[in-house]
């Protein structure tokens, strides 16, 4: 009887010691759990601690992380660090940016002013008025006379009865120009050239047509002691660029410097008014004759020299050279030479 007492007490002390580790354990295990939940939303905090805050859109585009990190003095004055998303919006900023930058203005059709200028043309030869145009596209090119008011070409096309008139389109510059064959002084005036844009834009040019002057001083006659020396200047006026050569002329036979006389010479000075000079030393009988200076771009002129053997008074000279082209100079020359001879 005692026995069975005592093996039944072992057995409820038993079931007792295995009630209580199951308690414990899962004491325990919930405990583990509370922990570890714990621990994982304190290492979630310092994460999000440590994450770097996300710009706004407008305030990134106002300033490039790329840019303006070095002040005036050279140093870094501040330090960013972009993630790879805001690098990324980065990237496609700055293509956009240099797109932007690089795509050409387009002015559409337009004047190139340099190569469009007013010009100067010599009575009968042919004159260009130029017309540069860049980006004309589909448009046309005219050229109107302002004296009048007159359509004088659109395109290729000649829209006048005169046919002096004519466009000449060159692709290669774009340039049209307005050609005027036999330019006469009445030509002179304002052109100007078109672009058939809405509303129209134009670019005025003014044409001027001159016919050159060639003097030479003393004409008609030049009358000149012998052994003086002979200066025959000739002056050419109103040229749009200076003669390419000048001739001289004695008796109709061009002049030979190097001919056995010797003493002949020519000095030319070109400019906006050409000057030539020609010298004759020693002038004798045989230099008599008829002198023309004939410019390359303009009319001839003529001068008669004769040479003297003392036939005039001494008063009526200069510099060894005597020039009748005031009778009443003469006349008066020739009564104080009188008067002086009287007393």
């Amino acid at each position: 009887m005692a026995q069975q007492l005592n093996r039944h007490l072992m057995n409820v002390f038993l079931i007792f010691i295995v009630y209580l580790n199951q308690g414990l354990s899962k004491s325990f295990q919930s405990l583990s759990e509370e922990q570890f939940l714990l621990e994982l939303s304190e290492d979630r905090a310092t994460m999000d601690d440590r994450r770097p805050t996300r710009r706004p859109s407008s305030q990134h585009r106002s300033r490039p992380p790329y840019l303006g990190i070095y002040g005036s003095s050279g140093k870094i004055s501040q330090q960013f660090h972009p993630s790879a998303a805001e690098m990324s919006e980065n990237e496609s900023y700055d293509s956009d940016e240099s797109n932007r930058l690089r795509t050409p203005l387009d002015r559409g059709p337009h004047f190139d002013l340099s190569a469009s200028k007013n010009i100067t043309a010599l009575v009968g030869k042919t004159a260009y008025l130029n017309c540069r145009v860049k980006n004309l596209g589909n448009k046309t090119v005219s050229w109107v006379r302002h004296r009048d008011i007159h359509l004088l070409t659109v395109g290729r096309f000649t829209y006048t009865s005169d046919q002096r008139f004519q466009a000449v389109h060159n692709p290669v510059h774009d340039d049209w120009s307005l050609q005027i064959r036999y330019p006469q002084k009445r030509d002179t005036g304002m052109y100007e050239c078109q672009i058939s844009t809405t509303p129209p834009v134009g670019h005025s040019m003014y044409l001027s047509v001159v016919e050159p002057i060639t003097t030479i001083i003393g004409v008609p006659d030049l009358y000149i002691n012998t052994g003086s020396t002979v200066n025959l200047t000739c002056i050419v006026r109103n040229s749009p660029e200076p003669p390419s050569t000048i001739i001289w002329t004695h008796n109709n036979q061009e002049i030979n410097y190097d001919s056995p006389r010797g003493g002949v010479s020519v000095i030319t000075e070109k400019g906006e008014t050409t000057t030539s000079y020609l010298l004759i030393q020693r002038a004798w009988t045989t230099d008599t004759g008829k002198y023309v200076c004939s410019p390359s771009n303009a009319d001839s002129v003529t001068i008669n020299v004769h040479i003297l053997n003392g036939d005039h008074p001494a008063a009526m000279q200069h510099d060894g050279q005597l020039r009748i082209g005031d009778s009443i100079n003469v006349l008066v020359l020739c009564l104080i030479s009188y008067f002086l001879g009287c007393r």
